[in-house]
Order: structure tokens, then sequence, then C-alpha cells
């Protein structure tokens, strides 16, 4: 029963299990799925926590229904991003230089207040009555929040350092692989250190700034899927904190493959998508591969074919006239669906904070567009 409300409520844009509770007294639809039960919202948000990866867990069982009912061919699909806003505002961010600031004044101020607090034993209570404990808790907390999210910065920094080749003992100089300096420009910044604008929320760490189509900035995440050519049923759906696309599209095969159990026949990706190591790596998978290089109407630029093999193979393939016609047919398959999830069933912002609970809510949104779909097409 629980299970059905959730879900219906997914396909019926009521998100919020506050609506969801509220709909089983006042909605004829969601009282016949409650069957006389008018579970509390809190009994719903629970139930959802709980069972978050089961729920999400069923959009593969959906994809494989409606394969063996003949809406899903895996003959071309096209895959596609989509920013979705994140549960946390953008106001509850703070820059690492900020942080920096704020965390030496903190500790300013804590140290002062002991002081006081020391001066007020001494004199008995002769000053202004002032609850320093409180005041204490109150900045001792707050710097432990700015201490950790700085301390996620500087992490997630060092990671990068380290995927450019860089070492805690590089001394700011790019160095050959064999540990000798190169004759180039010293770093701006030493190992693991971040830019002072490189930012982290405080409501959800997670979530990132991004850029959505109307050029706003919001906190959010980059929701993915793949999308089947037959019926526009999505057979994969993934989710990054990360904005661009250039590295997912391994990512989304293997979602696909996960899924349904098969490579499909072709893949359609816009220039989002393109990387040189990427389309060496999907060189090597069972399927036709076909990514743009440039924006439509625009020329791609010319790429030296030693150094960019794949990419100069693949703009001779698209001087295809087949190829092109192929390509063509993407947005008319994945952008569809990311316009019904917004503007059909309304969702625009997720509800749970954190990763893996985000990718989970997103695949329940997924399968809910897929059953709304399968009702339709059946």
């Amino acid at each position: 029963m629980m299970v059905k409300v959730l879900l219906y409520g997914y396909a019926t844009g009521v998100f919020s299990s506050r609506k969801v509770a509220k709909k089983l007294h006042e909605d004829v639809a969601f009282r016949v799925l409650g069957a006389g039960n008018f579970p509390a919202h809190r009994t719903l948000s629970d139930f959802r926590a709980l069972h978050l990866q089961e729920l999400s867990g069923l959009f593969v069982q959906v994809v494989k229904v409606a394969r063996e009912c003949g809406l899903v061919s895996l003959g071309t699909i096209a895959v596609d991003g989509s920013k979705v806003k994140a549960n946390a505002s953008r106001h509850k961010a703070m820059s690492y230089e900020r942080m920096v600031q704020a965390e030496a004044a903190l500790k300013g101020e804590i140290d002062r207040l002991l002081e006081r607090a020391q001066r007020t034993d001494e004199a008995e209570g002769e000053e202004a009555a002032l609850d320093l404990p409180a005041e204490l808790a109150r900045r001792e907390s707050r710097l432990a929040t700015i201490e950790a999210a700085k301390a996620r910065l500087e992490e997630r920094q060092r990671e990068a350092d380290r995927a450019r080749g860089r070492s805690p003992d590089d001394d700011r100089r790019p160095r050959h692989p064999d540990g000798t300096p190169k004759r180039s420009k010293r770093y701006q910044r030493a190992f693991g250190v971040p830019e002072d604008s490189a930012q982290e929320n405080f409501t959800d760490p997670h979530s990132r700034i991004m850029k959505h189509a109307n050029g706003g900035y919001e906190q959010s995440y980059n929701g993915l899927t793949a999308v089947d050519g037959h019926h526009q049923l999505i057979v994969a759906a993934e989710l990054s904190d990360c904005a661009a696309d250039s590295d997912h599209l391994p990512m989304m095969l293997d979602a696909v493959v996960a899924t349904t159990g098969e490579l499909p026949r072709q893949v359609l990706a816009d220039a989002g998508f393109r990387s040189e190591a990427v389309l060496a790596e999907l060189s090597e998978r069972a399927c036709e591969v076909i990514v743009a290089l440039g924006r439509e109407g625009r020329a791609a630029g010319t790429r030296d074919a030693h150094t960019y093999p794949h990419t100069v193979a693949m703009a001779e393939r698209l001087q295809d006239e087949n190829v092109k016609a192929a390509y063509r047919r993407r947005k008319a398959i994945v952008e569809p669906p990311n316009g019904w999830i917004k503007s059909v069933l309304g969702f625009r912002q997720f509800s749970l904070r954190g990763l893996e609970k985000v990718k989970a809510e997103w695949r329940l949104v997924c399968l809910a567009l897929n059953v709304r779909r399968m009702a339709y097409l059946c």
C-alpha cells in the first residue's frame, strides 16, 4: 500500500510526504490506493527513507517488464543530462577564502570569551550578565561546521591534484613522470589548497553550483538519462555532482547493461559528452557510438590526428549523411522525457539530501515517468 501511494504521488507530481498525507484524505485516487489507511506524513517520510534503495530498484524491474512487453528495443538510445535543483540554498554556501577568514575570526572570539569567563569568575559576577557557556557552544558549533566544510574542500582538491599528476612534495613545480622538474611555470597554489572561490554548501555538501538553461546558478545535481528510441522509455537513470557530461558516457552504457542485460546497437550523445579518452574507451564497445563534436550549426575545431585519433575519426564519420541523419534523432528521443519530468511531473527540486539518497530519488522519478508512459502506450 505504501509503495503504491508513494509511486502514484511521484507519477502525479506530489513529492512531499505532507502533501501525500493530505491527498490521502482529499483525493479519491489516493484514498483507493490507501485502502482506508491514512498514514501520517512522518510515517510516509520514514518509509521512503528506510526503503529508498528498494524503491529505486523497482526502476530496473519496470524496465524489464517494458522490454517483455515489446516497449524497449535497444536499437537506438540517446543520452543527455539535466540540471535539477538540490534541496539546498546557494545562500548557505561559503567560499574557501571566506572559510579561512571566518575560522580565524571564530577562534579569536572563542579565546576572548574564555578570557572573559575567567575574568568574570575572578570578579564574582561584577560584569554584565552574559550566558557565556551558550555563547561558547554556539561559536564552537559554527567553527566545527566551517572546519568540516574546509576539510572536505581540501580533500577534494587533493584528489584533483593527484589526478593531474601532482604530489604533496612537488614544491609547486610541474614534474615529469620520473620526478624531474619541467621547465614551465610554477603552480599558483600549493598541493591540496583550493581556489579562493571554491565553495562548499552547509545544507547539502554533495551538491554543486551549476548553471541552468535559464542562465541562473543554483545548488544542483546533474541527472542523466538514457532513453530508448522505440517508445521513449528511460532505460538507465544515473546522477552526478559534476555539471560536465564529458566523462559520463561509459557510466551510462554500463547502467544500460546493468538494467537490461545487453548493450544497445546505437548510442547518440551531444557535444557535452565528447572526450578523446571516452571515445577511445568506447571504441572497444560492441555498439555504434555517435557523439557530436560541436554545437549544431557550428563547425568543430580541427584536431591533430596523432594526438586525438579517435576524435578525428569521429569527425570523419559525422560527415556521412547516414550518420548525420541518425544523430538528428537524438534531440527528439531524449529531450522530451527530460521535459516531461520537469513540466508534466513538475519535478524541479529534490526532496532528499546527500548524493546516494538523491541518486535513489532520481531513479524513483524516472520510474514514475516510465509507469505513466507505459500506461499511455498500453
